[in-house]
């Protein structure tokens, strides 16, 4: 079985991620987006180079990138219509994926990943 494991700034990310998604939208979103992004750092554990990923050597050697939007079909509950953040992750071992980032699809991945960003 493949596994996922996050970076510390991959937590700080998630609980800033899902903070602002209670306090804008209520529980019951911060719910449904938590179910969409943990079923989306499932599907990058289970296929990490999958047709959906991006490599994204021009940031760090080995990294790619998942916007959770493609994981909304598997996702438990009820649909988020509008996902908008991006997994940034690299093998870390054989069955074992590193979550670096996760971030707005907005922001920069230059400075938040890779050689000058954290992760």
């Amino acid at each position: 079985m493949a596994r996922f494991r996050l970076s510390d700034p991959a937590k700080a990310d998630l609980t800033a991620i899902l903070e602002t998604s209670e306090a804008r939208w209520g529980s019951a979103a911060r719910r449904r987006y938590r179910a969409l992004l943990a079923a989306a750092m499932r599907r990058v554990a289970a296929e990490p180079a999958g047709p959906l990923s991006r490599r994204r050597d021009e940031l760090a050697p080995g990294l790619y990138s998942f916007h959770v939007r493609h994981a909304r079909d598997e996702s438990a509950g009820d649909r988020v219509a509008n996902p908008v953040h991006i997994l940034y992750y690299r093998a870390a071992a054989p069955g074992l994926v590193e979550i670096a980032r996760v971030l707005h699809e907005r922001a920069d991945p230059v400075r938040h990943v890779g050689a000058e960003g954290e992760g």
